[in-house]
């Protein structure tokens, strides 16, 4: 298991993430996320310490396993266990699944981390007015 208990230090840049509007229906996408590297043991920890209280404990993340390195099957964040999964299903190749017991799922766009601010923008827009 890997320990991350320290939440980023406030030099770290500022998290990419935009996120659709809640209307009580499910949606496709959730919002997007555009990290800085495919380094999940880096970027999950700033992922989470930026997401709603109300989405409660995340608790189980899937990813595509072909896009990042290396994925332990757990992890430690802010002293809380978050069980780690990977898919190779071609419908998720962009795609990162949140799961938080009783709160719900949230499935976010994920942008490339090489991608331009230029391309990035339209997709993060997108995605957070649900339309992706």
């Amino acid at each position: 298991m890997t320990t991350a208990l320290q939440p980023p230090p406030p030099s770290h840049p500022l998290l990419r993430l935009r996120l659709a509007p809640y209307g009580g229906m499910p949606q496709p996408i959730d919002g997007a996320w555009w990290p800085r590297s495919y380094d999940l043991l880096a970027e999950l920890p700033r992922l989470l310490a930026g997401l709603p209280r109300a989405w409660g404990d995340i608790t189980s993340v899937t990813v595509n396993g072909a896009a990042w390195s290396a994925v332990p099957g757990r992890m430690l964040v802010f002293n809380q266990v978050v069980r780690l999964r990977r898919t190779a299903a071609a419908s998720a190749p962009h795609k990162i699944v949140l799961l938080a017991p009783g709160r719900g799922r949230w499935d976010l766009l994920v942008v490339p981390p090489d991608t331009t601010e230029e391309a990035a923008e339209p997709f993060m827009a997108a995605a957070a007015r649900g339309h992706v």
